[in-house]
């Protein structure tokens, strides 16, 4: 029996369970008899919950937790995710050395988890030139939150023969309960509100949508399949929309359009225009998964909005 399969239905140290992708992973999870504990910088609030508070940052009190929990597999989506965030060194401090702090504290665990999974960003392949966009297509990131993910990775490589660690590049996603600072709750939110107008910046701009939920499946699947340890997968499906067709979705749920006003405040420089990813060695690994199509997600995100 491999190592990962050991520890399928073991004990999940989760980071970032507090956040919007960690409470889905979490569900995913529990659900399917994993038993897991969170670290997260600032409660949950979802009482009945196994959760750890303690900031990355704090070497200390990060190793103690980790001993603590004697994981047998663990998923890292700490991070701070947002690419405008204003605060750039909080960026790199959360990114690169809470990381670091982390796989610091497991691999001094007498015994290491079978599998640890962190996550990066398809964000590291800034503008590629090619298209779908494979795990071997050169990173070339953009802004300062990809940069941090990319040194993540490469911070990773020195614990490689260390820990079973392998590094997922999830393209956008999103789903019920994320922040309107990203774009497609924003653009649900206006709706659901029936707002007249929305400021937007370039909406000559293509990204995949995937459902957080399907997402969160991956992460299960990622730890109880045999895959190799220092491998990097896409998370992805090998479709993009443009926020235009995004729009247009969203009119034919809502049941009306929407005047779009163009906001050169809202352009970022250095914008990636194109972002589909290649979902070829991820199917090779785990199969085909579950697929939610985009029309459904917006509408379980404007019929949540609305309750």
């Amino acid at each position: 029996m491999s190592s990962a399969a050991e520890a399928s239905r073991g004990h999940v140290l989760l980071t970032g369970s507090s956040g919007f992708t960690g409470a889905y992973v979490r569900a995913e999870l529990e659900s399917t008899g994993w038993r897991v504990t969170g670290l997260a910088h600032a409660p949950s609030q979802r009482p009945g919950e196994r959760e750890l508070v303690v900031d990355l940052l704090d070497r200390h009190a990060l190793t103690d937790a980790v001993a603590s929990v004697q994981p047998t597999a663990v998923i890292h989506l700490a991070a701070i995710a947002h690419v405008a965030h204003e605060d750039v060194d909080a960026i790199y401090r959360c990114n690169v050395i809470g990381t670091r702090h982390l796989l610091e504290a497991l691999a001094a665990l007498p015994q290491v988890p079978a599998r640890v999974i962190l996550a990066s960003s398809a964000n590291v392949y800034g503008n590629a030139t090619v298209e779908p966009i494979g795990e071997d297509t050169p990173p070339a990131p953009a802004n300062d939150y990809a940069v941090s993910k990319l040194a993540m990775e490469y911070l990773a490589r020195l614990w490689f023969e260390r820990l079973p660690i392998v590094i997922v590049r999830p393209f956008n996603y999103t789903g019920v309960g994320q922040s309107t600072a990203f774009l497609i709750p924003k653009i649900v939110d206006h709706f659901r509100r029936r707002a007249q107008s929305i400021a937007l910046g370039n909406l000559d701009v293509w990204r995949e949508f995937q459902d957080v939920r399907t997402i969160a499946t991956c992460y299960r699947r990622l730890l109880e399949m045999d895959v190799t340890a220092g491998g990097v997968f896409n998370l992805c499906s090998g479709r993009a929309w443009s926020l235009r067709e995004v729009l247009q979705m969203m009119a034919h749920i809502a049941g009306y359009r929407i005047e779009v006003r163009s906001d050169p405040g809202l352009v970022r420089a250095n914008e990636v225009r194109r972002l589909r990813g290649d979902p070829t060695r991820l199917a090779r690994a785990l199969g085909a998964g579950p697929a939610i199509a985009l029309q459904d997600t917006l509408r379980w995100m404007y019929e949540a909005a609305a309750d």
